[in-house]
């Protein structure tokens, strides 16, 4: 009878792709894992959670913190994807998933963070914080002060890679793993390493297979990172976009890798059968008069804008533009003067500024003078 569950959550797995879409109404909230979140990637908005605040162990969803660091590292240009790293005796005696690197070994930046964001790779996570802040402990030290940037009010690492053999202190949050995955989705490039399914390093010697099956196995999905340890049982940060809805599945401590993966995916589903993505450019929306600027109108700009609604609501959404009758000078380019109210009947979506599309000084004695003069000149004439 377990063999035969068991073979029944495989096959389950291997057709949630191709699954009826999970309505609103029919999602009963039911996720078999101790924590869950799903958020929309660009908005952060919170379209399921629960439990999303419990500190639990993370294993190597870690990871994303790592890549993180790493990303931010290679945008400021600290470090390239080309630069090679020599192993240390530590990072070559990580356990777990490794790509057995060997004291000494020399490898790319770009082989090794492939290695970690596919494989899981320990001792390359190792490799990579060393060559970043020169020591683990140093790597690990700004992994919290980024978690506190980031606004992760319940996480605490102390490690690399989410190995809790000896430690009871590395937790995180369904929430704070959100956060820091989407943050990581913000550089987009990384989407070349975590939407691989296979690939290689040491020049085809070594193949790496992705941990995530989902990459395989679910339409739009772009990463993110699995782990499972015995403390944290199975977790799983998983991200996909369909018609421009980007969203972040996070599963924590589920009781097996199936379950897990069908939790994720369900709500994947859920998200992208009852929500959308709206944005808004940024666009000119008329002219609003000056008084007492070297100007008589200062142009009005609608800030861009962002939201997620129900789907099919954004076409029922109105727009209120609201702005002052004039402005007095000066008048900053950039500065607040006005908001859009979005909304669907009475109920309010969200707002936008709208900011002034240029800078309008005030108006000196001696740019006056002249004005005043020709205006007399044209009364006259009249």
């Amino acid at each position: 009878m377990k063999r035969f569950f068991a073979w029944m959550m495989v096959l389950m797995f291997f057709l949630l792709p191709f699954a009826v879409p999970v309505r609103a109404a029919d999602f009963a909230g039911t996720v078999d894992a101790e924590s869950a979140i799903l958020m929309e990637i660009r908005t952060g908005r919170v379209l399921y959670e629960k439990n999303a605040d419990k500190p639990l162990p993370p294993a190597s969803v870690t990871k994303i913190m790592t890549d993180l660091l790493v990303a931010e590292a290679i945008d400021a240009g600290t470090i390239a994807l080309t630069d090679t790293v020599t192993a240390s005796t530590h990072a070559s005696k990580m356990g777990g998933s490794q790509i057995y690197l060997k004291e000494g070994e020399q490898m790319s930046v770009d082989d090794l963070l492939k290695s970690v964001v596919v494989a899981s790779a320990n001792d390359a996570a190792v490799a990579l914080a060393e060559y970043v802040a020169g020591s683990e402990e140093a790597f690990v030290a700004k992994m919290n002060e980024r978690a506190a940037e980031l606004g992760m009010e319940h996480t605490h690492f102390e490690n690399t890679n989410g190995l809790d053999d000896t430690t009871t202190a590395h937790l995180t949050t369904a929430r704070d793993i959100a956060l820091m995955s989407c943050e990581l989705l913000k550089h987009e490039w990384i989407q070349n390493y975590t939407k691989i399914w296979m690939d290689t390093v040491r020049d085809g010697a070594f193949g790496l297979t992705n941990t995530n099956r989902l990459i395989r196995f679910y339409k739009g999905a772009t990463g993110l990172k699995t782990g499972s340890t015995s403390k944290a049982k199975f977790c799983i940060s998983a991200s996909a976009e369909r018609d421009g809805l980007g969203l972040v599945a996070v599963i924590m401590a589920s009781p097996t890798r199936d379950v897990r993966n069908a939790a994720a995916a369900s709500l994947l589903d859920y998200g992208f059968a009852n929500f959308s993505y709206w944005h808004k450019e940024s666009e000119p929306i008329g002219d609003v008069p000056v008084t007492g600027g070297t100007a008589r109108t200062v142009s009005a700009v609608s800030a861009d804008f962002s939201m997620v609604t129900d789907k099919g609501a954004d076409k029922k959404a109105t727009a209120e533009i609201i702005l002052p009758e004039t402005l007095a000078a000066p008048v900053e380019k950039g500065a607040k003067i006005g908001e859009i109210v979005y909304r669907i009947g009475e109920t309010e979506l969200g707002r936008a500024d709208v900011v002034a599309g240029e800078t309008v000084e005030k108006i000196g004695f001696f740019t006056l003078l002249p004005r005043m003069f020709f205006r007399m000149i044209g009364a006259k004439a009249r």
